[in-house]
């Protein structure tokens, strides 16, 4: 990916200096400093969420929303490992949040501690859940929304909300079809 991303921006290089040589210099740096101030944008709405979650995690309220839905994982996930539930809810709660970010370390977390007792449906499962960016909260668009002046940044939270119920519901659906399928398959 890195050697097709490397030639397109030296194609694109020879071609800008050809058509407009005086516009390349001006063409990179502008394309520079959007790129940066999307990359502070974006570290300021994790590090507001993050410190969130942290105040939340002393607070308790991670492990008593942990230990409402560890049954529910535990029998959905198929899995015994009450560490790798908690990583799945906390995976799931910032999902549905909107901070795909944040989210990651608990997938890995979670995933390591599938990998320990075997559990390959619930890793898929996981998977699965992740691809589908379940989300009831859009913080992260609507934050890079509101940064770039949209008049109305929130505009986004009932298709967003339509679309990630279809799309989850559906990848789930499957996923479990398959998933019987396929162990039907396998036992004959």
């Amino acid at each position: 990916m890195n050697g097709i991303f490397t030639v397109i921006l030296i194609i694109s290089a020879i071609a800008l200096c050809i058509i407009s040589p005086n516009g390349f210099l001006t063409a990179m740096i502008d394309g520079a400093k959007g790129a940066l101030n999307c990359a502070v944008t974006l570290f300021c709405i994790y590090a507001v969420w993050m410190g969130i979650s942290k105040i939340a995690e002393d607070a308790g309220l991670c492990q008593k929303i942990s230990r409402r839905f560890t049954p529910f994982i535990k029998k959905f996930f198929a899995t015994k490992s009450t560490g790798a539930a908690k990583d799945i809810s906390m995976n799931i709660t910032c999902n549905l949040l909107g901070l795909g970010g944040a989210a990651t370390p608990f997938a890995v977390s979670a995933i390591q501690k599938l990998d320990s007792e075997n559990n390959d449906f619930a890793k898929k499962l996981l998977f699965v859940l992740n691809a589908t960016s379940v989300q009831i909260f859009p913080a992260t668009v609507i934050a890079l929304r509101a940064s770039l002046n949209s008049q109305s940044p929130a505009d986004i939270f009932i298709p967003s909300l339509i679309a990630t119920a279809v799309c989850t519901v559906s990848a789930v659906a499957l996923f479990l079809l398959f998933n019987k399928i396929g162990a039907g398959i396998w036992r004959k």
